[in-house]
């Protein structure tokens, strides 16, 4: 089984120096969460101010926790909301008009059970355009949701879901299209 004293992570696998990736946490901890609710473009400045891609008018909660936003794009409109975990070990790539609900989870990393020295990977997650994550939902590493799709509460998205789809579960499954009048 795994033997953890054989662990080893990735050379560069952080992005940045132990240093920065310290200071982010601290930031985070002192003066991102403890931000009145309505500062968005504070919270949008101190993302952009560790190597976050931030568009226009993005909304994110100060509960909204970030492992290192270095590796994370958010489009314009978009809305990130309370209690969500952006576990971006890997990029997490974040379209335009997107919601992301209260909950959620986007994890970009595992490990590799079937090696005794259980090592860590990392894989990109893309949520597209015009994307609807209601409550609670989890994206498993490596995920694409494809533009408007919407993922209801409660669902685990372990496989790509394409464009225009309204899915439930966990698994999530394709229940419909999204038709929009």
């Amino acid at each position: 089984m795994q033997e953890l004293n054989k662990f080893k992570l990735p050379e560069n696998f952080r992005g940045r120096n132990a240093f920065i990736v310290q200071l982010w946490w601290l930031v985070q901890s002192l003066l991102f969460k403890n931000s009145p609710q309505f500062l968005y473009g504070f919270r949008n400045f101190l993302l952009r101010l560790f190597g976050a891609k931030i568009g226009k008018n993005v909304i994110i909660r100060q509960t909204v926790r970030i492992t290192y936003p270095w590796k994370v794009t958010i489009g314009d409109y978009s809305w990130i909301g309370d209690d969500v975990v952006l576990y971006s070990l890997g990029e997490i790539e974040i379209g335009k008009n997107v919601v992301i609900s209260q909950k959620s989870y986007i994890c970009t990393a595992s490990h590799d059970y079937l090696q005794s020295d259980f090592p860590i990977f990392a894989k990109k997650n893309i949520i597209e355009d015009e994307c609807w994550l209601a409550t609670d939902v989890y994206v498993a590493p490596g995920i694409t949701i494809g533009k408007g799709s919407v993922v209801g509460a409660r669902s685990s998205v372990y496989k790509d879901i394409s464009s225009n789809k309204v899915c439930i579960g966990s698994p999530a499954k394709i229940i419909r299209e999204r038709k929009i009048d």
